[in-house]
C-alpha cells in the first residue's frame, strides 16, 4: 500500500534530526522552533515549546490523549469532544480531562469563540481546513497560531496521529498506532477481497436518525469501512458524502444491516424496531440493527480506534465467519493507546451490550462468559 502523508512537522535550531519528518533540534540554551505544514500547505511557525494544546475538530481532543497519555496539555475542547467523554472510558482513565474548558466554540458546532480561545492562551489551535475560511480566519486575525485538519479520509486522520505524535514528543507511539492501523486495514482488505459480491450485505449507515434520517454515501469514511468490512453501502450509488433521505428510499434501498450512529446518545436499535413505517426493511424484519460502539472516541467517524471498528463490523456484517478476538484486541489496543486494559464492564459499556443485546448474533459475537 502506498503510504500518503498529508501532514509534516519539523522542530528547527541546532542539533541531530531524528525521524523521517519530525526533527526536533533544541541546543542548550536556546528555544526550539516548530513548523507546522498543516493539511492545507500551509507553514505554522510556533517559537518555543508547545505547551498548551486547543482541538475543534471533535475527533482530535481524544487522539491528543491517546497519543500523549496525559491530558496535561490538552487546555480546550470541542463540546461534543467532552461529551464523548462524560461517562465513558475516557473519564475514568483520564478523570482530569472533564475539568477541561469546551467553550471554546459557538454552540456545539465549529465556529471558534475566539474571546474563549484568547483568554486561553494556547501555543497551537487545531481547526477544521475544508469547512469554510470563516471558521479559522477570526483565529488568525486574533494573531493565534493554527493549523488546519482536513477530515474524511483514512490518509488525512494518519496525518492528524503522525502530527500529534511529533508535537507531543511522541513520535514513537504514534507510529506504533500507524502500524496497527495499516495492518489491520491490509488484512481486512485481503479477507473482504476474499467474500463474493453475493454474499456482501446490502448495509445503511445513519449519520442521524432520530430528528430526520441522514445517511452517508460515497466519498464517505464509512463507506470505506463497510467496504473494507465486507459489506455493500446501499447509497452509494446515489449520495455522494451525506444526504438527507426519506421513509420511502430506506424501503427501496431495502438494507440488509442496518448501523446507528454513536452521536445521538439516546438512539438504540429499538427506536428502528419499533418504526411502523420500517417494518419492512429486511434489517428490521431480520433483527440486524446495530449502534455503534463508543470507546475512547465514537468509533463511527474516523479517530484513533478506527480498527477496532472495522473488526467489530466485519463480525456483525458476516456472524457466520471467521471473526476477530475483539476482547482481545480492545486489550491490546487499549494498552497501546491508553496504558490501560478495559474492565469486563468497561468492554460491555463501550459494545453497548445492552442496548443491541436484542439484535442478531450480537450476544454470541461479542458477549463473554460470566
Amino acid at each position: 500500500m502506498r503510504r500518503m502523508l498529508p501532514n509534516r512537522l519539523r522542530v528547527v535550531g541546532t542539533g541531530i534530526c531524528a525521524l523521517m519528518f519530525a526533527c526536533f533540534l533544541i541546543s542548550p540554551g536556546e528555544g526550539a522552533k516548530t513548523v507546522v505544514t498543516d493539511q492545507a500547505g500551509r507553514e505554522v511557525v510556533i517559537e518555543g515549546p508547545i505547551e498548551r494544546i486547543v482541538t475543534i475538530p471533535i475527533p482530535a481532543a481524544s487522539m491528543v490523549l491517546a497519543v500523549d497519555g496525559s491530558s496535561e496539555k490538552l487546555v480546550g475542547m470541542n463540546p461534543l469532544s467532552k461529551t464523548a467523554m462524560e461517562g465513558e472510558i475516557l473519564s475514568e482513565f483520564f478523570p482530569e480531562a472533564l475539568k477541561i474548558r469546551s467553550d471554546i466554540v459557538q454552540g456545539e458546532g465549529f465556529q471558534p469563540n475566539v474571546e474563549t480561545l484568547m483568554s486561553l492562551a494556547p501555543d497551537i489551535v487545531f481547526q477544521w481546513g475544508n469547512f469554510g475560511d470563516n471558521l479559522y480566519t477570526p483565529l488568525l486575525n486574533a494573531g493565534m497560531k493554527v493549523a488546519l485538519f482536513k477530515y474524511g479520509t483514512q490518509e488525512y486522520l494518519e496525518g492528524w496521529i503522525e502530527t500529534f505524535g511529533a508535537i507531543l514528543g511522541k513520535q514513537e507511539k504514534s507510529a506504533t498506532i500507524l502500524d496497527w492501523h495499516r495492518k489491520t486495514r491490509e488484512q481486512l482488505a485481503k479477507r473482504s477481497g476474499a467474500i463474493p459480491d453475493s454474499e456482501k450485505p446490502r448495509t445503511l449507515y445513519f449519520l442521524r436518525f432520530l430528528a430526520n434520517y441522514q445517511v452517508a454515501g460515497k466519498n464517505t469514511h464509512n463507506d470505506v469501512s463497510i467496504a473494507l468490512a465486507g459489506g455493500k453501502n446501499v447509497a452509494a450509488e446515489e449520495i455522494d458524502g451525506f444526504a438527507a433521505v426519506n421513509e420511502e428510499q430506506i424501503l427501496l434501498w431495502d438494507p440488509e444491516v442496518i448501523l446507528l450512529n454513536g452521536f445521538e446518545r439516546e438512539l438504540s436499535p429499538d427506536h428502528v424496531y419499533t418504526n411502523e413505517r420500517l417494518k419492512g426493511v429486511s434489517a428490521v424484519r431480520n433483527r440486524r440493527v446495530y449502534k455503534l460502539p463508543l470507546g475512547g472516541y465514537r468509533w463511527d467517524p474516523p479517530n484513533q480506534e478506527t480498527p477496532l471498528m472495522w473488526m467489530w463490523m466485519s463480525a456483525v456484517l458476516h456472524p457466520g465467519r471467521d471473526k476477530f478476538d475483539l476482547a482481545g484486541e480492545m486489550e491490546r489496543a487499549y494498552g497501546l493507546l491508553y496504558g490501560r486494559a478495559p474492565s469486563r464492564d468497561q468492554y460491555d459499556h463501550i459494545l453497548l451490550m445492552e442496548k443491541n443485546r436484542g439484535s442478531a448474533h450480537y450476544d454470541a459475537l461479542f458477549g463473554r462468559a460470566k
